[in-house]
């Protein structure tokens, strides 16, 4: 009886993979979070700095009053007049969003060869701050958008899906120098098959470098902060800037009245006795609609209709 013969394992002529990466160094990327988005709104408002927390508008109360003349070419008596203002005027304070990020000192000491490990607990804590401002600049019951669009500023679609004769009408309300849409994805997407069904497929405009589809020139902006419940949302339309009696975004100064951080700030509040290092981060902001008729708002957008062409091919 013979043994069966072990297969021979040819010896290594030279280092292989395994024990070369032993002394390789690892090139390693940043946290990566998936809530991160763009947070387009934010980027396209207009901010105002403001100083001691308070922003307070402004508004004629009768405007109908105000008695002007086209006089004939005589000594006609030209009509007197003044302008009536708000006597109580409404009054914005500045909000606050806030943590407070813990980092170990014997961490930040070990592990920050390649990447300061408090530099990313403050940078991720920052962004997760910014998506809550976006979030509130949408839907907060006192000082969000939607808590702001006036009863006349308000339309439903007429059928459902937003349509392109849905957003003119919209455009009809805001049409005194109108921005941008603003609206979930989920309804662009929508928007994007009417028009397709139409046959009539919107322009694109390239904003930041990333590219948008427009109506009438004006871009739809996606946000994921937009409410979208049992398949359906809102389109909103805005008219931005001080100079245009538009929506405005109020953020804090500061002493310095650094424009940089837009109302950011990060403070260093000391070491515990264990060794944990403590950063207080606050975002001070808040938002602004100073005439009604530049935002308004298109209810009622269903997004989950989708369209059956029945095609049918012939050899």
């Amino acid at each position: 009886m013979t043994t069966a013969e072990q297969p021979t394992t040819a010896a290594p002529r030279a280092l292989g993979d395994d024990a070369a990466r032993q002394l390789a160094s690892t090139t390693k990327t940043v946290a990566q979070m998936a809530t991160i988005t763009p947070r387009w709104l934010p980027r396209l408002l207009s901010w105002v700095a403001v100083e001691g927390s308070l922003y307070r508008v402004n508004k004629v109360v009768d405007p109908d009053a105000v008695n002007v003349a086209h006089p004939e070419r005589n000594e006609s008596e030209l009509p007197n007049t003044f302008v009536p203002y708000d006597s109580n005027p409404r009054e914005y304070y500045l909000n606050t969003v806030t943590t407070l990020v813990d980092v170990h000192t014997r961490v930040t000491d070990l592990y920050s060869g390649q990447h300061d490990q408090t530099k990313e607990q403050l940078r991720l804590a920052i962004e997760t701050i910014r998506e809550r401002q976006e979030s509130e600049l949408i839907n907060n019951m006192e000082y969000g958008l939607l808590s702001h669009v006036d009863s006349n500023q308000r339309i439903s679609t007429r059928l459902g899906p937003p349509t392109p004769d849905d957003l003119d009408e919209l455009a009809k309300k805001v049409w005194k120098e109108p921005a941008f849409f603003l609206t979930h994805p989920d309804a662009i997407a929508a928007f994007g098959r009417e028009c397709t069904r139409r046959g009539v497929p919107p322009v694109t405009v390239s904003l930041f470098g990333s590219q948008f589809i427009t109506w009438r020139g004006l871009p739809l902006v996606p946000s994921n902060k937009v409410p979208l419940e049992n398949g359906t949302t809102k389109v909103l339309l805005l008219r931005v800037g001080e100079n245009r009696q538009g929506v405005v975004g109020l953020y804090n100064s500061g002493p310095s009245g650094d424009q940089a951080s837009m109302g950011l700030t990060v403070r260093f509040t000391g070491i515990t006795r264990d060794g944990i290092a403590s950063y207080l981060v606050s975002l001070y902001y808040s938002l602004a609609v100073l005439v009604e008729d530049a935002l308004g708002v298109l209810d009622n957008v269903a997004v989950d209709r989708y369209h059956d062409y029945g095609y049918k091919y012939y050899e």
